[in-house]
């Protein structure tokens, strides 16, 4: 959906406010949320907040690196560029989260057992 976004919304239209607000969430916070649920998933879940402000924190680092890597390869740092390897990164990401809630018991919540 965000890359659909970022290339089919043009910059000076009215939707643009979307561009970057989807932009916005995409690059600061999706791909350290995808990779802190693929981390702490099953028993030793995470609260909400500290899943959102460890997927943030995380999410400055992943685009650290991608950066670098992008600056040091011959392709080099364009939104095109930046565009594909953060969406390659949160695919993988939420693959590997999916598979893994998959393959988690049943595991009961606390208010599930008292009950």
């Amino acid at each position: 959906m965000t890359l659909a976004v970022t290339y089919l919304i043009p910059g000076n239209s009215f939707f643009a406010v979307l561009r970057y607000v989807f932009g916005f969430v995409y690059v600061l916070f999706l791909p350290g949320y995808c990779l802190i649920t693929v981390l702490f998933s099953g028993k030793n879940r995470l609260d909400v907040v500290e899943q959102v402000v460890l997927g943030a924190a995380l999410s400055f680092g992943l685009d650290g690196l991608a950066g670098l890597f992008l600056g040091l390869s011959p392709i080099g740092i364009n939104f095109t560029s930046i565009t594909v390897s953060l969406s390659g990164m949160v695919l993988v990401f939420a693959v590997a989260a999916f598979v893994r809630m998959l393959r988690q018991p049943n595991v009961q919540s606390p208010q599930q057992v008292s009950a």
